[in-house]
């Protein structure tokens, strides 16, 4: 593939000149039909801290060789801990407050069906820049969403074919399944299937790898397109209940895990949201201290089956001849809790396990590295639209992270390490929660609540102490306040002048 893309660099200078164009015009064209192949490969809910190439408990031996290969990215952030506006914030560059998407989609009492399709986003900037274009898998961003934007292959989801504005989807089995835990009665093999359970069959028969197989098929027809190539594959997995077939529902011992200090700890002055039950899982009452060590441990064997997926794709890129030229962004969406603060799966909240999240760039001829600034899911968008020569399509929050991949962390010497999130809505409830994350400090604004946080992450890296009363730290708090005041006011966040008004004796 990299010989053919020399090749055909090389015809198109020699066409243009044959045709009486200047070196300038040739040299254009030739850059033109240079654009680099990418693959993202896309997770749903993975924690940044789990991988053996981050010192965590599950061996990942084909995620930790892509580490190896790829710039580093180990303190990235996703904007929002919310599937539906990270994933639109991911393909667009832009916040929720734009593009209009600022919650999740088509779920029990959400608002919005869709990111509207003027959004085109990276599918449709690929597709208008002369790209093959595939999507496999989990979009939720719209029925449709990747055929309105053009995508020539789409598989692996039934909301890729699915009819637009349809009701949306209620809870109604998970409720059921929570009221008979709370009796004490479970599932089959005596499990809680809305947080963990042992699948029927093998890996092969499970949805992960026909996602992978998709993805096989997609990097199949792309090589024999005479177009550079971008697709997504992206897994439902590792997104709770955590469900996973032998022999990752065995793989690790739950008596024997290791807790964080944190686990199960509500900590003092929180913000009473952090305690609602906005799905039914949230009701965590009748969840012993073996029920979340199995969670836990299903977790891990989740991550380790998405492992053998990672390597499977990554062989099918090799097979076909794309893998040497071939741009791989291995991202997770957001976090998950665990049993953290008390707290499953996610809700408008901003601790470090789910606001961080894995990020992973291989570009061919960058020597691999570690980069430790903040960067977020913002910056995805600016960066591949550098690498595939991508029109504007409109304002862009993020910004293009490629000199950092090329310098390192010297390419942002002296820049403040800031790091923005925000979470609007939760399935239909509104919170407005907007943060600023700095390596040392984390300032929470809840505007829906009477109490905001500040947490010291050198000091209580778990935060469990809200720090917002403290007097020692009156100075860091008004410094934090207001950096993100200046972030809201460049952003244009339409929450700027209600955030002047709780903190006008700061500003």
């Amino acid at each position: 593939m990299k010989f053919r893309a020399v090749l055909t660099s090389l015809t198109f200078v020699a066409a243009a000149l044959s045709s009486g164009f200047s070196i300038a015009i040739a040299a254009d064209r030739a850059i033109a039909a240079d654009k680099k192949n990418v693959l993202i490969i896309m997770f749903d809910d993975m924690r940044f801290d789990t991988f053996s190439y981050r010192g965590g408990p599950v061996h990942t031996p084909n995620i930790d060789a892509l580490a190896d290969s790829s710039v580093r990215f180990d303190q990235a952030m996703t904007t929002t801990g919310l599937c539906s506006p990270s994933r639109a914030a991911m393909f667009t560059g832009r916040w929720g407050h734009k593009t209009g998407l600022d919650d999740n989609l088509d779920i029990y009492h959400t608002r919005l069906m869709e990111l509207d399709p003027s959004e085109g986003g990276l599918i449709r900037r690929a597709k208008d820049a002369g790209y093959y274009v595939g999507y496999v898998g989990k979009w939720h961003l719209g029925a449709q969403g990747a055929q309105l934007r053009g995508a020539d292959f789409v598989k692996g989801g039934h909301e890729h074919f699915a009819k637009r504005f349809q009701r949306n989807w209620t809870p109604y089995a998970i409720r059921e399944n929570v009221e008979k835990y709370q009796q004490g009665i479970l599932n089959e093999n005596n499990e809680k299937l809305e947080y963990y359970q042992t699948l029927p069959g093998s890996y092969e028969t499970t949805e992960t790898k026909g996602k992978v197989e998709y993805g096989r098929e997609l990097m199949q027809k792309a090589v024999k397109q005479d177009k550079p190539f971008f697709g997504v594959v992206s897994f439902k997995q590792p997104h709770p209940p955590y469900r996973v077939p032998e022999p990752y529902a065995s793989m690790y011992d739950p008596e024997s895990l290791e807790l964080p200090a944190n686990h199960m700890v509500h900590g003092k002055k929180k913000p009473l949201g952090q305690r609602g039950v906005f799905w039914p899982w949230h009701d965590v009452s009748h969840m012993t201290d073996l029920d979340w060590r199995k969670a836990r441990a299903h977790y891990y064997g989740a991550i380790a089956m998405v492992d053998r997926a990672v390597g499977e794709l990554i062989d099918a890129a090799k097979e076909t001849g794309l893998y040497d030229d071939l741009h791989i962004v291995f991202v997770g969406d957001q976090g998950s809790m665990l049993g953290e603060h008390g707290l499953f799966d996610k809700a408008p909240y901003a601790y470090d396990e789910l606001m961080r999240m894995p990020l992973l760039m291989r570009v061919p001829g960058v020597e691999p590295k570690i980069v430790n600034r903040q960067v977020g899911m913002l910056d995805i968008a600016p960066t591949l639209a550098e690498w595939m020569q991508l029109a504007n399509d409109g304002d862009v929050d993020g910004h293009s992270l490629n000199p950092l991949i090329e310098q390192g962390d010297k390419a942002e010497a002296g820049q403040p390490d800031t790091a923005y999130y925000a979470y609007e809505w939760y399935n239909g409830a509104w919170f407005g929660v907007r943060a600023i994350r700095t390596p040392e400090f984390k300032f929470v604004w809840n505007p829906g609540d009477s109490t905001d946080e500040l947490y010291d992450l050198k000091n209580d890296p778990v935060e469990l102490k809200n720090l917002i009363n403290d007097n020692k730290h009156q100075k860091t708090l008004v410094k934090l306040i207001k950096q993100l005041e200046a972030e809201l006011l460049r952003v244009e966040d339409p929450a700027i002048e209600r955030f002047r008004l709780h903190f006008k004796k700061f500003l």
